[in-house]
């Protein structure tokens, strides 16, 4: 115990839970991107998909608490990291002069709070909600009414945009840090980051601007 309470006083210590945790639930974006992508070759297979994921029984629910758990983390320490950030101002403009704090990284908080409400309204819309119809019918139910559509699609980029700034940031505190592999570090998050929200959204678009889709 003596341990996880240095840790968690420590920033750096912080750094590394949010490294740590940002990695997990990144994994779990990779991971719910590959599945969901099932929805591209139509509404058999998707249901097929979703089927197959309440097959697992008490697996699926074990699973979803050490997810909720890990964003809990995530999102406790990130506060908790937000407020030290601010109670340290005499070295915000130290930190601007150095250019280390850029526009993407001062969006972190807000990003965050964003696709905290987007986790929530998407849990209530095909978690929590009433089954009455397949999963591929929820699915156009809810996204084919614009406002919802135009949600999913503004809290997407929100995610492209904190998952970009999110990998570097990793990267940074397991110190892989290098003027040779620095650039390449920044640019393969923001491609990845930017894949996996084209690949997000496309969904919503599809069932907005194609009445075929998901029939």
């Amino acid at each position: 115990m003596s341990l996880i309470r240095r840790i968690i006083r420590s920033s750096i210590g912080k750094k590394y839970i949010m490294a740590v945790s940002g990695a997990c639930l990144s994994l779990f974006l990779l991971t719910h991107l590959a599945g969901n992508s099932a929805i591209f070759w139509g509404k058999d297979v998707y249901n097929a998909y979703a089927a197959h994921l309440h097959s697992l029984g008490i697996l699926i629910y074990i699973l979803e608490v050490l997810l909720a758990l890990v964003f809990f983390v995530h999102i406790l320490v990130a506060v908790m990291l937000y407020f030290e950030n601010l109670g340290a101002r005499p070295n915000r403009y130290e930190v601007k002069k150095n250019g280390a704090n850029n526009w993407n990284s001062r969006t972190m908080p807000y990003t965050g709070l964003i696709i905290f409400i987007f986790v929530l309204v998407h849990l209530v819309n095909f978690h929590f909600g009433e089954r009455t119809v397949t999963t591929a019918e929820m699915v156009r139910e809810v996204l084919s009414r614009p406002g919802y559509a135009a949600f999913y699609l503004f809290s997407l980029a929100a995610l492209a945009l904190h998952v970009s700034h999110g990998f570097w940031s990793m990267f940074q505190s397991m110190g892989l840090n290098h003027p040779k592999y620095n650039n390449f570090l920044r640019y393969g998050g923001l491609v990845t980051a930017l894949v996996i929200g084209a690949v997000y959204m496309l969904i919503p678009m599809l069932v907005t601007l194609n009445d075929k889709f998901l029939r």
